[in-house]
C-alpha cells in the first residue's frame, strides 16, 4: 500500500477527486494548508522591488491510501489532467504504508481500505 500526499491549488480539487474515484482510491482526507515552493508565492508577477517577501499561498493537501498496483495510473493522470504549466501547480509525495487496520471490522491490509 502507498500513501499519496497531493498538494494542490484548490480550483484543481474537483478534477483530482474525479480522477481519484475513475482510479479506484476508495477514499480521501483533504486539509486546507498554506505555503510556498521554489518561487517563495511571488508566482509569475515581476516588480520593481528588491525584496518582496514572502507570500503564503492557499492549497489543499489530499491524502489517499491507495493499493500498489493503481498508484502510477493515478500519477500519470494527475501529470496530464492537473498540470498547468504554471508555477504552484503542487507536489505528490509517495509514502510506503506499512499496515492499514479498519476499525469497524477489524480488516488489515488492502481489506482495510
Amino acid at each position: 500500500m502507498k500513501e499519496l500526499e497531493i498538494v494542490i491549488k484548490p480550483e484543481k480539487l474537483e478534477n483530482l477527486k474525479r480522477i481519484l474515484d475513475v482510479e479506484g482510491a476508495r477514499g480521501v482526507m483533504i486539509t486546507t494548508i498554506f505555503g510556498y515552493g521554489h518561487q517563495k508565492g511571488t508566482g509569475q508577477v515581476y516588480t520593481r522591488d528588491d525584496n518582496p517577501g514572502i507570500n503564503l499561498l492557499p492549497k489543499l493537501c489530499v491524502r489517499t491510501v491507495v493499493q500498489d498496483d493503481i498508484v502510477e495510473k493515478i500519477v500519470e493522470r494527475v501529470l496530464r489532467e492537473l498540470n498547468s504549466s504554471s508555477f504552484g501547480d503542487g507536489k505528490i509525495f509517495i509514502k510506503n504504508v506499512e499496515d492499514a487496520v479498519k476499525i469497524r471490522t477489524g480488516e488489515r491490509g488492502d481489506e482495510a481500505l
